[in-house]
Order: C-alpha cells, then sequence, then structure tokens
C-alpha cells in the first residue's frame, strides 16, 4: 500500500524501493511482481516526459540514452510480470501493461497477442480498444485497425483521437473519400471544444498534400500549429505544402519552427536545406546538409541535388 501510494504520488523510483525489499522477504508474492512491472512501465513514461522538451546540442545523444533506458526497463518490466504468472493469474490491466512494453520494444506481434487477451477479459475497456487499433495499424493490418478504433467508438463516442485513426487507416488502404469523411468528423466533434486535438487537421492536410492539393492543406495546418505550436509534425507538413506551393519564405520559416523543436531529426535539416538551397542561401543549404548527415551518419539521399 505505501508503494502503491508513492506511485501515486509520482514518486515512481522510491515505488520500485519499496517493492523491491518487501519482494526479498516474498518472492512468491504474484502481486509484488505485478506492480513492480508496472512501475518499471511508468518510469519509462516519466523519463521520456522528462526529455520530451530536450531542444540543445545534447538531443541526439539523450535520445540513443533514452532508447537504452526505455529497452532495458521494458524487459525488466515483462520479467517481473513473468515471475508474478508463475504465481498467480494476471489481471486484464497486467495483461495490458505487458502489451505496452512489446510496443515499447517494437514488438507489434507480442503486444497484439497480449492486449488482445486482456479484452478478452474485459471488452468494456475503450483504451484497450484504441491501444488495439494502434498496434494494428503498426502490423499494416488496416482494417482490423478501424475495427478496434470503431469499437473504441462504441464504447467512448465522439473521441477525436480514434475518429482521426480511422481516417488514417483507410488512407492506409488507399480509401481516401473514406479517409477524409474520418477526418472531417473528427474536427466537427471539436468544433465548439477549447482544447482542439490538432491530429486529424495535420493527418487531413497530409492527405490533401499527397493528392496533390496543398493550397486546400494549408488552412487546415495553420490551424493545427495553432492548436498546438509544439507539434513538430504541423510545422513540417505546413513546410511541405509551402514547398509545393512554391512559397518558399513561408516554407522555410515552418522548417524552422520544427527544428527548433526536434533539432535531432535528420530529416528536417535535409528539407530546409533544400529550402535553403532554392532560395539561393549556399552557405546555409550546406550547413544544413552538414547536420543532416552527421545526425544521419550517412551521405545525402541518393539522386538528390547538391547546395
Amino acid at each position: 500500500m505505501e508503494a502503491r501510494a508513492e506511485l501515486e504520488k509520482g514518486m515512481a523510483s522510491d515505488s520500485e524501493h519499496l517493492v523491491r525489499q518487501y519482494l526479498e522477504g516474498h518472492a512468491n508474492a504474484a502481486q509484488a511482481h505485478f506492480l513492480l512491472g508496472y512501475i518499471l512501465f511508468r518510469e519509462i513514461q516519466e523519463e521520456a516526459k522528462h526529455h520530451a522538451q530536450a531542444a540543445d546540442a545534447k538531443t541526439v545523444e539523450l535520445g540513443a540514452s533514452q532508447l537504452s533506458f526505455k529497452e532495458e526497463k521494458a524487459k525488466a518490466s515483462l520479467a517481473e510480470f513473468t515471475a508474478g504468472a508463475k504465481y498467480s493469474k494476471p489481471s486484464a490491466f497486467d495483461l495490458k501493461i505487458v502489451a505496452l512494453d512489446y510496443v515499447l520494444l517494437g514488438d507489434y506481434m507480442d503486444a497484439d497477442k497480449w492486449l488482445t487477451r486482456a479484452l478478452q477479459r474485459n471488452p468494456q475497456d475503450s483504451e484497450d480498444w484504441y491501444s488495439l487499433g494502434r498496434i494494428k495499424y503498426n502490423e499494416n493490418r488496416f482494417a482490423e485497425a478501424i475495427t478496434a478504433f470503431e469499437r473504441c467508438l462504441n464504447l467512448d463516442a465522439r473521441n477525436v483521437k480514434a475518429e482521426a485513426n480511422i481516417g488514417l487507416s483507410y488512407a492506409a488502404l488507399g480509401r481516401n473519400d473514406e479517409a477524409i469523411a474520418a477526418y472531417q468528423q473528427a474536427i466537427a466533434w471539436q468544433a465548439d471544444s477549447p482544447n482542439k486535438n490538432s491530429e486529424p487537421f495535420i493527418d487531413y492536410g497530409d492527405l490533401l498534400i499527397e493528392r496533390n492539393r496543398p493550397q486546400e492543406a494549408v488552412p487546415l495546418l495553420v490551424q493545427a500549429v495553432q492548436i498546438d505550436p509544439s507539434e513538430r509534425r504541423a510545422h513540417e507538413k505546413l513546410g511541405k505544402a509551402y514547398v509545393n506551393l512554391k512559397q518558399l519564405a513561408l516554407a522555410q520559416a515552418e522548417y524552422e519552427a520544427a527544428i527548433a523543436l526536434a533539432p535531432g531529426n535528420a530529416r528536417l535539416h535535409y528539407l530546409l536545406g533544400q529550402v535553403y538551397r532554392k532560395e539561393g542561401f549556399i552557405d546555409k543549404a550546406k550547413l544544413e546538409l552538414e547536420r543532416f548527415q552527421a545526425l544521419n551518419g550517412t551521405a545525402a539521399p541518393a539522386g538528390a541535388p547538391q547546395p
């Protein structure tokens, strides 16, 4: 109980210490193993939140360090659930955390398996249906993803994220008209909300760009930037729309804003470098290409124009 209380206060490391102390004398306590597995998962979340706003020269190094931390903690978390399962049957919540550990490890097949089992025990969890939809999407099982997102909506009507992801799944299937309808629905649902979600605006705008309709994409992406100026994708996609419209000064400003939010993203440096090149800023273009190569560890993409 003390460990759970510390966890609720956001003191995951203190909570971990208490549970490990308890396990020293109660190695066969299944609930303690399950709790420790959950604590380790929460520590990954806290670490990710801590580094989310990192925007200095150490970004790449921190990213690599964070990745190692995430993998180690996720594997340790899974080990605790495996240990606990020797003594007691895990709950639907425990299986959900197991699935999310596998997501963090990029193992979507196992994530799918365990989250499906969690939903068999508790099919009324809308959040789990949403997570399963995301897992199915990452497995390129787009029709199944749509089904999962629809189950989420049956339990949580007007869930903007679920509807937006239905749009993404339809787009992945090449069913663009249905994708657009889903994006429009997600946008309409939050018309009167003071706290809008920028995701459907970004994804709708991106689809319009892909369909060679950048002029229509711009207002959507401008809204996305206004909703969440810290969303890197909104700036990146808006920059892409401006490039397609040959409005290079505006594209430059958006790519620069995206890089300020994600300085370790190699692709953004390459895209900005190409805009600088088109504007005639050769020295700036060369610098961005060098940054791209340093971050990516490779030469520029084959066939790409050089500054």
